[in-house]
């Protein structure tokens, strides 16, 4: 018999736009848990859903395990489970009613799971840890072993049999020591080699994803901090570059994903991960996420030094009035500045825009439009504001949500609130600023088709503006400067002429 069985709810079928791009990581916040329980003793098993799909091979397992704890942990590292998409939650509702078949207490952790408790207690769940838990689930597991009472535990959640209302014990900003002290995910608790196998067959290397900090510092209004909140820990560079050199020599990875909230903040630690990397001959390529305003001559000189060859910048939007809004304390001119800092070291600069946020209006639209002809980043991701609970944006607007709160999935890009456009011309831009994208340098056809893409995004605005009687016509808008700036305006550079 198994103390605990612990899993995830994210499966990579249920998710059709990650299956297309078929870049699947290991669950690293379910390792961190796993490495804790069993750092204290505790036998457990880890069954990985990110490739196999729960519903049909979970069942015999816990047949065979017999755990006494089912233990739902999201990764809280994979901006997929921070998104809290509906696809998740149902499999972890399914994952629960198959653990309660053997007798085993449930346990869940994750955003959605903060977020959402009620609906995870009717769906089966008995008890919910809030914060970074990877130690509280250690003392959960200690009581529930035991037989003790386990309602002191700090940040717990879960519904009183007898009033049947939601009870909660202490802070839910749960956190954990000095991160520093924990040990690094194990990754022989699972099967690496259908990763390796997949990412080979899709792209001829096999990358795998390392954390070096945790929490970000900053206070976007719309970005959803259920977790660590603001606060913000960094590992010991020389253990990073280490966990680098065994990824390469013990599993063959050529290719690495930090998949921090926030990279490259301290330029201190920045200075002591290059030399160390250097020093145990660790370089491997990687990709981060950071912000523009991060990117100095000296940053940039150090990530190419340690092997950083991507990074990803929070950009969201081209119009400084849109950036203001969103509390991001960030110019434009840094986006500009940074993107040609990164590209001069031969790093592609990439860029994360967002769409809708509210007051975007037509001419916001285009000053992103304008930004990334300008800038030139290597490639974009575009998604459509999302407020999630906790944040100043979802406060602000929640009056007005939809019955509809989540995305199904990582693909799905509907407002939920009452927005300025359709999804549908939302989506029609996300699709022509990619196609832009990736035709630059492609001749003068490609030119022509993207100029066709935009030419209906134009004649169709109008009649997806969500309040057209407060919009006036295209006309109108152009007379007071609020104008689209067309393909054929771009420099043989890429700039705006």
């Amino acid at each position: 018999m198994t103390d605990v069985l612990l899993t995830h709810s994210y499966h990579l079928g249920n998710d059709q736009k990650q299956l297309r791009k078929m870049q699947p990581y290991a669950p690293l916040g379910t390792l961190y848990a796993a490495t804790a329980l069993e750092q204290a003793g505790i036998t457990l098993r880890v069954f990985d859903s990110t490739l196999l799909n729960p519903i049909d091979h979970l069942g015999p397992v816990l047949k065979e395990t017999k755990p006494n704890i089912v233990v739902i942990y999201e990764d809280d590292f994979n901006f997929l489970s921070k998104m809290c998409l509906l696809s998740m939650r149902q499999t972890a509702q399914e994952i629960a009613k198959l653990a309660k078949l053997v007798g085993a207490i449930v346990v869940a952790h994750g955003s959605d799971e903060t977020d959402f408790a009620a609906e995870y207690l009717q769906g089966g769940v008995d008890y919910i840890l809030t914060g970074e838990a990877e130690e509280v689930l250690v003392e959960l597991c200690g009581h529930l072993m035991a037989g003790r009472d386990p309602r002191a535990t700090p940040g717990l959640i879960w519904r009183d049999p007898a009033s049947n209302e939601i009870c909660r014990s202490g802070s839910s900003r749960v956190r954990n020591g000095e991160w520093s002290a924990m040990p690094r995910p194990a990754r022989r608790l699972i099967d690496m080699a259908p990763y390796r196998q997949a990412w080979t067959n899709a792209h001829g290397h096999f990358s795998a994803n390392v954390v070096a900090s945790r929490g970000c510092p900053y206070s976007c209004n719309w970005c959803a901090k259920p977790i660590s909140g603001n606060r913000y820990q960094v590992r010991p560079a020389q253990d990073v570059a280490l966990e680098l050199k065994e990824l390469k020599e013990v599993y063959g990875v050529q290719h690495v994903w930090f998949s921090d909230d926030i990279f490259a903040l301290n330029r201190r630690w920045l200075r002591d991960f290059a030399h160390d990397v250097e020093a145990h001959r660790a370089s491997i390529p990687y990709k981060i996420q950071a912000r523009a305003d991060l990117i100095t001559d000296e940053v940039a000189a150090l990530l190419a030094k340690s092997g950083c060859v991507e990074v990803w910048m929070g950009v969201e939007s081209g119009s400084q009035k849109v950036l203001d809004a969103m509390d991001k304390h960030l110019r434009v001119s840094d986006v500009l500045t940074s993107t040609k800092r990164l590209q001069q070291r031969g790093i592609k600069a990439c860029f994360f825009l967002q769409l809708g946020y509210p007051g975007e209006g037509w001419s916001e639209l285009m000053e992103t439009v304008e930004l990334v002809r300008k800038a030139r980043p290597n490639d974009i991701g575009v998604s459509i504001s999302y407020p999630l609970p906790g944040t100043l944006f979802y406060e602000r607007i929640q009056a007005e949500l939809a019955a509809k709160r989540n995305w199904q999935d990582s693909d799905d890009l509907c407002v939920i609130f009452p927005g300025e456009y359709s999804d549908k011309l939302y989506r029609m831009i996300r699709d022509a600023l990619h196609e832009e994208v990736r035709g630059w340098g492609h001749g003068v056809a490609n030119e022509h088709a993207v100029a066709a893409l935009w030419a209906a995004i134009v004649a169709m605005e109008p009649a997806e503006r969500r309040h057209p009687a407060q919009s006036g016509n295209l006309l109108q808008r152009q007379a007071r400067n609020e104008h689209f700036v067309p393909l054929q305006m771009l420099t043989a550079k890429g700039g705006v002429a």
